[in-house]
């Protein structure tokens, strides 16, 4: 899919990153893009997680500032999991739209992206 097509801009970023489910079970993946939409990882060993699983995105910005993502496993291709974002706290959402913010530069496309996600969600 080009990035015309696409809903939610993709912006590479990296961070200390990890991964927990339900059970409290962590472990650390990178992170190699994300969106309003969701995220794209790579992990070593993904068999804790199923498509359709739900588990946490937890992406440590600062040491005082994460974005906390509840998610659902979408696809796995390799090391590469692709999560769906689900229903995030309002904090979480704001560094999230700060982050977009500063990797898109163009405030037209933050703000198409507001757009998209509202009618999504």
């Amino acid at each position: 899919m080009t990035e015309d097509r696409r809903r939610f801009q993709r912006i590479t970023f990296d961070a200390h990153c990890e991964i927990q489910t339900a059970d409290n079970h962590r472990w650390p993946v990178q992170l190699m893009d994300i969106s309003f939409q969701g995220a794209l990882t790579s992990v070593v060993d993904h068999e804790l997680l199923q498509i359709g699983d739900s588990a946490e995105l937890i992406i440590q910005l600062s040491n005082d500032i994460v974005i906390q993502m509840p998610v659902i496993l979408r696809h796995h291709l390799g090391t590469h999991l692709g999560f769906e974002a689900q229903n995030m706290d309002i904090d979480s959402l704001t560094h999230l739209r700060r982050l977009v913010e500063l990797n898109l530069g163009i405030e037209t496309l933050l703000e198409r992206e507001l757009e998209q996600l509202i009618a999504h969600g």
